[in-house]
């Protein structure tokens, strides 16, 4: 993996991007205001997605072939480290992750409280707006981590993409899923380990275009049986 120069920075922030010219530039500069350093992974786009990205003044690393998020969160995580990160920041491409919620996840951690910050959206904000079927889910999901595989009953959001790490901490989470079920696989990882970790509240917006690439109810499934597979292994 070929990584450009650049210079050390405190909080660098991470986005998985697959075809999404069409709103990734307004997510970088959105971003940047709030994190000293922006690095789009490309997760074998076959649009303008990495040509926009660098415009609007990110780092980018592309992905050949598309591998899905969570193997474009390790290439982005693992770049980020190499380019001297001290904080790194996971943030969606969509839009649905406010700026603003940098702030909040990395604070916990320059303030030494914490090695690890996960975002949820159901901490003292009105989950309102979220859509009624995803709703329903994530009780589901949170149960499933809980009893099979491991996680701490102590998360309230079971499927955030919003999380902040160290480079201590991100040095030594490992994770193996490439798609999806990347979300499970870090909770338990973190959560079943010595690092501190804290969840802060953060507020998600949910629009036409970012429903229509989120996650669907039935993949849901594929997800669960992902991850038992892989714990079986």
């Amino acid at each position: 993996m070929k990584i450009p120069y650049a210079k050390p920075h405190e909080v660098f922030a991470v986005i998985p991007a697959w075809n999404e010219a069409s709103g990734v530039g307004d997510v970088v500069k959105a971003v940047r205001a709030h994190a000293d350093g922006v690095l789009v992974v490309d997760d074998g786009s076959t649009d303008s997605t990495s040509e926009q990205a660098r415009a609007a003044g990110a780092i980018v690393v592309r992905h050949r072939l598309n591998r899905g998020q969570g193997a474009a969160l390790k290439t982005g995580t693992e770049a980020a480290i190499k380019l001297g990160a001290d904080i790194i920041v996971h943030v969606d491409a969509d839009g649905q992750h406010e700026p603003e919620m940098i702030d909040a996840l990395v604070a916990p951690i320059r303030e030494g409280k914490a090695d690890v910050v996960f975002g949820s959206r159901f901490l003292g904000i009105d989950p309102s707006g979220m859509p009624l079927i995803r709703r329903l889910y994530f009780p589901l999901a949170r149960l499933f981590n809980v009893y099979l595989l491991g996680v701490s009953k102590h998360v309230t959001d079971p499927q955030s993409g919003a999380r902040a790490f160290s480079t201590r901490a991100a040095q030594q989470i490992v994770f193996h899923q490439d798609r999806a079920a990347h979300c499970s696989e870090i909770l338990r990882s973190v959560t079943r380990s010595n690092l501190r970790w804290m969840e802060v509240p953060i507020h998600v917006r949910y629009t036409r275009e970012t429903l229509k690439k989120g996650q669907k109810f039935s993949e849901a499934f594929r997800i669960m049986w992902q991850l038992l597979i892989h714990r079986l292994k």
